[in-house]
């Protein structure tokens, strides 16, 4: 299985649940693509809609993956 990650690069609005520069894992999900929505697990610890455009895909080093593994 490939996880996904993303960086957050935006959030107007958002600040209390979203942290710029902060790595979130993706939560795959097909109907928010669609709509140009990516569902992430946000600071509050719950997996929430936000926009896609506030993120940018990253690839996590495999000698880091144990960290978010273990999350």
């Amino acid at each position: 299985m490939n996880t996904e990650f993303v960086v957050c690069v935006k959030n107007s609005e958002m600040e209390a649940s979203l942290e710029l520069r902060k790595i979130y894992e993706v939560i795959d999900d097909a109907s928010a693509k669609g709509k140009k929505l990516i569902r992430i697990i946000d600071e509050s610890g719950e997996d929430y809609l936000f926009p896609s455009d506030y993120f940018v895909p990253i690839t996590i080093p495999q000698a880091a993956h144990f960290v978010f593994n273990s999350m």
